[in-house]
């Protein structure tokens, strides 16, 4: 696949950077959204998803670099040339998560609240970036054929997009997205739940998308590694646990206590 999309000016602009500009943007849009559901303040959630887009992708890229440093050890320069690819997600998750419980923690707004009203269209935004993974044939899976890709009913466009070098590979950017596209619906379904507790959406993402990811990531060949084992599995096993617990501890309040769907009697105030 090629990876630019179109070159304006001498310089080359990539579907990898379209792409994930394109998901931040649509999730920024419908967390906004979102706080005007509760009454929160749109120059409140717009200055959150604007600081936790940008320290997210720092540290999603730092987290990728120090995995993969002997990559970039001979020349420290690359490590700013993200559009080419290498952003891990986890440390995304990781740096947007801090620069969320700071900013709350700052305004005295409930972070619980927050995040619950961001892993939503964040799961869409994962489904969309994955893509650009698609145009820079990378994040692939092991080698396979061509007949057992078309026994799983991949599109014909992806299964060529994922032949390189005349050898198929199985295309896991491809489940990943599809697996959040399907977490992004049944999201938008549960939040509307009358009696789901502030942090509990947050915990059901963290496990929906923990479980999804470590089976996807032991079919992928390119994963970050550490002492033999694949940091992505570590972490998701990490995150499902968190999730889980959390989870059964919030789910012990009283049936109408801490409600993430309670209306505001008013707008959230600063």
């Amino acid at each position: 696949m090629n990876p630019v999309l179109f070159t304006l000016f001498g310089i080359e602009i990539r579907w990898y950077s379209v792409l994930l500009l394109t998901g931040m943007i649509i999730a920024m849009f419908m967390f906004i959204k979102e706080g005007k559901r509760f009454n929160i303040p749109k120059d409140f959630t717009f200055n959150l998803a604007f600081w936790v887009i940008i320290i997210g992708i720092i540290s999603a890229r730092l987290y990728y670099c120090v995995f993969n440093f002997s990559l970039y050890k001979d020349n420290l320069l690359d490590i700013f040339k993200i559009w080419e690819g290498g952003l891990a997600i986890h440390g995304g998750l990781i740096g947007g998560f801090i620069t969320l419980f700071i900013y709350t923690k700052k305004y005295s707004v409930n972070t619980y609240k927050i995040t619950d009203m961001a892993v939503v269209p964040l799961l869409l935004a994962q489904s969309i970036g994955r893509w650009g993974n698609f145009f820079n044939s990378e994040a692939h899976g092991v080698a396979t054929t061509y007949y057992h890709l078309k026994e799983l009913h991949i599109p014909e466009k992806i299964i060529e997009g994922m032949k390189i070098g005349n050898v198929y590979y199985h295309p896991t950017f491809f489940y990943e997205s599809l697996y959040c596209l399907v977490g992004f619906i049944i999201l938008l379904f549960v939040r509307r739940y009358r009696y789901l507790k502030r942090g509990q959406l947050t915990c059901i993402y963290l496990m929906y998308y923990s479980v999804g990811r470590f089976f996807i990531e032991s079919l992928r060949t390119d994963s970050l590694m550490f002492g033999g084992f694949r940091v992505a599995q570590i972490i998701s096993v990490v995150l499902f646990v968190i999730g889980l617990i959390a989870f059964m501890i919030l789910g012990r309040k009283g049936r109408f206590e801490d409600l993430y769907n309670e209306e505001q009697s008013g707008p959230i105030r600063f």
